[in-house]
């Protein structure tokens, strides 16, 4: 590693020596800021082609398919560093998702992703977080495609080459005014062309489709004017309604074949390339310029974007328990002031479902009373609550005065 002037993952190290990660990890801070080193940033794209030749359970696969998966392993890695996935995250669970998906996807049964994380040092159930965190982004990147709807997380293998495919000639495209529609209606062609052994012979269509077979052949897509190439949606759902029958009769005359984790549509092989250049190794500047097929947002902000609006609402219920309390509804005649509580039953219900206030309920309404023009309208202070520093707002609004 030290004559290629690269790094090696600081889990294989502590397992190699013998010692706890975070004690290495401060010790090899500490030498770094006493010697004034600067360290290079850990290269994931590497860490995954080493770890593909490094771990048994790659060793009996033959050298053609570890060609291919590497490239498709480097292209996902790429794409997930795009996706933000790998930002803030440890890289070695990150290389072990796109290992174990990559064996998936070419059918190497033997790579598991337990051993795979034995092999890497690290959490299994980490390498599941990031897995799941990868098949979402193929799902998402699906939805572009004519059955998009369809596709989920539980059946994104099925349909994992033609969203792959479709990627792949996306990241070929160059430029974001270039139209890219024609290459869509290509991918649809290789998915439902007699080729391609999904089961299609011949397209029993009506006379506006009879001779709409010849628009599903790659090789006739008019290059230098796409706006011609025009197929109809009726045409596509005929098409796409057939493709569901027959796989569905597939199923009823042969139902034993159908086995958990097994999928018949990848028989067919050329759905990759390798021509794109996300497939070798690129820099961050050259990725994030690429089009996928997706622009994803970092997934932190995402959650925090959600606690955030979830914060929103407790404020704004905690409002109304306030204004409830302070101006309770009165009676018709009487100047009396008549509270209506909620029913015991009702509550009691609550409580079991687990509805009842949380203590950041309480928090939110302790801190809404500090300022009760908090209460009556919205203001500019709302937003400090909004972003959940709970513990400096008391400190400001609370026990300041207190102390006072």
């Amino acid at each position: 590693m030290r004559k290629d002037q690269k790094m090696m993952p600081i889990v294989e190290v502590a397992d190699t020596v013998g010692c706890d990660v975070y004690e290495l990890g401060r010790m090899i801070g500490w030498v770094v800021e006493f010697v004034d080193l600067k360290l290079p940033e850990f290269d994931i794209v590497n860490a995954f082609e080493r770890a593909m030749k490094s771990i048994p359970s790659f060793t009996d696969v033959a050298a053609d398919l570890v060609k291919r998966m590497l490239q498709q392993g480097v292209f996902l890695v790429q794409c997930l560093i795009k996706w933000f996935v790998t930002t803030g995250r440890r890289p070695m669970p990150v290389v072990a998702a796109v290992l174990v998906f990559v064996a998936e996807l070419n059918r190497v049964d033997s790579v598991k992703i337990e051993d795979v994380a034995m092999e890497l040092h690290v959490a299994t159930s980490t390498c599941r977080l990031r897995y799941k965190e990868l098949l979402e982004r193929l799902v998402e990147v699906a939805q572009v495609l004519p059955w998009g709807k369809d596709v989920t997380v539980k059946n994104i293998l099925r349909n994992a080459p033609s969203v792959m495919q479709y990627m792949e000639m996306k990241s070929c495209s160059r430029g974001a005014k270039q139209r890219f529609s024609c290459d869509v209606e290509g991918l649809v062609g290789d998915c439902l062309s007699k080729d391609v052994g999904y089961g299609y012979d011949t397209f029993n269509m009506e006379e506006d489709c009879s001779s709409s077979s010849k628009y599903f052949e790659p090789n006739c897509l008019p290059s230098d004017c796409p706006d011609k190439f025009q197929i109809s949606h009726e045409c596509l759902t005929l098409i796409y309604s057939n493709y569901l029958e027959g796989i569905s009769a597939i199923d009823v005359v042969n139902p034993r074949k159908r086995q958990k984790g097994t999928f018949d549509l990848h028989g067919y092989t050329e759905w990759w390339s390798g021509k794109s250049e996300m497939s070798k190794k690129m820099i961050l500047k050259d990725i994030l310029e690429k089009d996928v097929g997706l622009d994803a947002r970092p997934p932190s902000f995402n959650r925090a974007c959600l606690s955030r609006a979830e914060r929103r609402e407790k404020i704004k219920a905690a409002k109304l328990r306030i204004l409830r309390i302070m101006r309770p509804r009165t009676g018709g005649g009487n100047d009396l002031t008549v509270f209506e509580p909620a029913k015991t039953r009702k509550r009691t219900r609550k409580r079991k479902c687990g509805v009842e206030i949380e203590w950041e309920d309480l928090i939110i309404e302790t801190l809404l009373l500090q300022h009760p023009q908090w209460a009556d309208e919205e203001a500019d202070e709302e937003e400090e609550i909004e972003t959940g520093h709970y513990n400096t707002l008391f400190d400001l609004h609370v026990f300041a005065h207190v102390n006072e």
